[in-house]
């Protein structure tokens, strides 16, 4: 498993401070593992902290959070990669794009993990909290659809389960509502396409994410000066948005950085399991903080998709059992 300079800083720490005996007494392995899981867990409280974000940083609107939060992730981003003395690695691998079409391949999910980002930050503050959020419960539904789809995936019978309910609950949701939210299928359609692509052209979620940033930066500052040069005003003369801005970009950064390393630290589907805390965090936090409507109507087609979560997450255990199994075979032989 690969582990990043701030995995290693983070493990060398801890090597120095009274743990307890699961630490100090397991391998090295199983101390990557109980890192990961921890990195995964940071990972989803930090995006829950950014979903309420935009909630604290009024009168700013979603789109102009969602614009300074691109700026501060951008800054964060480049100070942490200079300091850390990896920003060379990711251009050097930039640098073997030698033609305009591999530019143009680089550059198709970019608007996709644009459009994903500013409904992160617009979403909870207008009303579509819980609908985003239920579109990151779909996502990892729709990525097993998509790697059946695409590459041929067969799927197990507890993931048919998972997809049917699935597929249940939304078709549900449309009959109760005659139409069902954009907010839900911008998320789960679109969102599995930008790790599709990024996959298959082979870069890497850092990597990417400083490509993105860096070709919208241009753009976020000509929406700042000649759109809402009100909020650059606001901005600029206020310490605490300074502060809270500076802490959205850290915090940003910081969330992608711990998730990534979660991703290569544990097997693929306790990283996959713990995926689903995102969600249901911002789920919660779009009803209780941010005050958006949940209708005891929607409790059914809501319960048949997290019937089919369910499903999906057994199948996961299934499979971490059956390499455990595997495993063990193998050192006894």
């Amino acid at each position: 498993m690969l582990t990043s300079p701030l995995s290693n800083t983070l493990a060398s720490t801890l090597s120095r401070i009274p743990l307890p005996a699961i630490w100090t007494s397991g391998s090295a392995q199983q101390r990557t593992l109980m890192l990961g899981v921890v990195f995964a867990i940071l990972s989803n409280v930090l995006f829950g902290v950014l979903y309420a974000y935009s909630s604290f940083l009024a009168p700013l609107s979603g789109t102009q959070v969602f614009i300074w939060r691109m700026l501060a992730m951008w800054v964060a981003l480049f100070g942490y990669l200079l300091i850390s003395g990896q920003l060379g690695f990711h251009i050097d691998k930039l640098r073997t794009l030698g033609s305009v079409k591999q530019w143009a391949w680089l550059l198709l999910p970019t608007p996709i993990f644009l459009s994903q980002f500013w409904l992160f930050m617009w979403a909870p503050v207008n009303g579509q909290g819980v609908q985003t959020a239920m579109g990151y419960f779909l996502f990892p539904l729709m990525m097993v659809v998509f790697g059946c789809v695409l590459f041929g995936e067969k799927l197990s019978r507890l993931q048919w389960l998972a997809v049917a309910f699935a597929a249940l609950g939304v078709g549900s949701e449309i009959v109760r509502t005659q139409s069902v939210s954009w907010a839900t299928l911008w998320v789960c359609g679109t969102y599995p396409l930008y790790y599709i692509l990024r996959r298959l052209q082979g870069i890497g979620a850092v990597t990417g994410l400083l490509v993105d940033l860096t070709i919208f930066a241009p753009f976020a500052l000509a929406y700042l000066f000649f759109l809402a040069p009100s909020s650059l005003s606001l901005v600029s003369g206020s310490g605490f948005f300074i502060a809270m801005l500076a802490g959205l970009g850290v915090l940003s950064v910081l969330a992608m950085k711990t998730n990534v390393d979660a991703s290569q630290m544990l097997p693929v589907n306790v990283y996959g399991m713990m995926s689903y805390l995102e969600p249901a965090l911002l789920f919660i936090l779009a009803v209780t903080v941010l005050g958006n409507p949940f209708e005891s109507a929607m409790i059914y087609s809501y319960g048949l998709i997290w019937i089919g979560i369910v499903f999906l997450i057994a199948h996961g255990v299934r499979q971490l059992r059956r390499a455990r199994s595997e495993t063990r075979v193998m050192i006894n032989d």
